[in-house]
């Protein structure tokens, strides 16, 4: 089974989804680690501010953190080999490391209307396209 482990930089919990202003990027990819997990893959997250010892236990993770410092944070992992440092990945990437297909129920919904939507102007033909 593989395996995704994410060393997060020192969070009051262990998302990062607390507290008065939710920084939208950690949202995300909470939400893409529970999609993961729902797609059979094992998921850890390890905290700096919680969890130290696991930071200092892992020998590529302490190299990160004595090179980069905590801007080097998070490091994900994925069957043991460091996949990306220093920013939260997409679901895309995450799928393709771990494996999986990417299809319509990992990528976001898409309208078919167009990139504006259906025109409600009945007097100007050319914009009933969906197009701005």
């Amino acid at each position: 089974m593989t395996a995704v482990h994410v060393f997060d930089p020192a969070m009051c919990c262990s998302t990062g989804i607390c507290g008065p202003s939710v920084d939208a990027e950690l949202v995300r990819f909470a939400a893409d680690l529970d999609w993961l997990k729902s797609q059979g893959i094992a998921v850890e997250r390890f905290n700096l501010s919680q969890q130290p010892a696991a930071f200092a236990d892992d020998a590529a993770v302490k190299v990160a953190l004595e090179t980069k410092g905590e801007a080097g944070l998070p490091v994900i992992k994925v069957d043991g080999e460091i996949k990306s440092s220093g920013v939260y990945p997409s679901r895309d990437e995450l799928a393709a490391w771990a494996g999986l297909p990417v299809n319509a129920e990992s990528a976001p919904k898409a309208t078919s209307s167009g990139c504006c939507g259906p025109s409600t102007s009945s007097a100007d033909p050319a914009k009933k396209s969906g197009c701005c």
